[in-house]
């Protein structure tokens, strides 16, 4: 098996985390809307280094 796929995960956890950020960022009030956009700050910085792991498993090392 591809040792990459186990970072999978990771891809579709930050994808789901932007696919809820981003409308709540603009839908919650004041202190919410801020955990909201960092939601998807951690979603794309999850989504980028999953895609990056599954592609080359050994770029961290």
């Amino acid at each position: 098996m591809y040792a990459g796929l186990i970072y999978i995960p990771l891809i579709i956890a930050g994808l789901g985390a932007i696919v809820w950020g981003l409308p709540a960022a603009h839908r919650l009030r004041s202190p919410l809307d801020a955990a909201a956009a960092l939601a998807v700050l951690a979603g794309v910085v999850a989504t980028v280094m999953g895609l990056l792991l599954t592609i080359i498993p050994d770029f961290f090392r």
